[in-house]
């Protein structure tokens, strides 16, 4: 009798023990930079963040926006040759020559 006992509150030690010591994962809290300073984690902190970017736009990507996310990806020269309300298509020149690339319209500029 005693053993059961004993068993039945191993039992119930763990299973208490394993619902208070799960945690939710907060991947999306941590990034590495990688910068002349080496490897370093930058811990965020997602209501600063919402705090210091202010409300979101109502507008799309715009042409500055579209220019530059056209640079980083490569092109030289990025012009806008077409907006749609849900493109915004830039062409610019490559080490190759002419090049075309399509963004959404929408915040942040995404590449299609």
């Amino acid at each position: 009798m005693f053993k059961v006992i004993q068993i039945a509150g191993m039992a119930i030690t763990m299973a208490v023990s394993s619902v208070v010591l799960t945690a939710p994962a907060h991947a999306q809290d941590m990034e590495l930079r990688i910068g002349r300073d080496g490897v370093r984690p930058v811990i965020r902190d997602r209501d600063a963040d919402m705090d210091r970017r202010g409300p979101p736009r109502g507008r799309g990507c715009g042409e500055r926006e579209a220019r530059a996310a056209a640079r980083a990806s490569g092109l030289r020269d990025p012009e806008i040759i077409r907006v749609t309300p849900r493109r915004v298509v830039v062409e610019g020149f490559t080490r190759r020559g002419q090049d075309t690339i399509t963004f959404a319209n929408e915040r942040g500029c995404p590449e299609i």
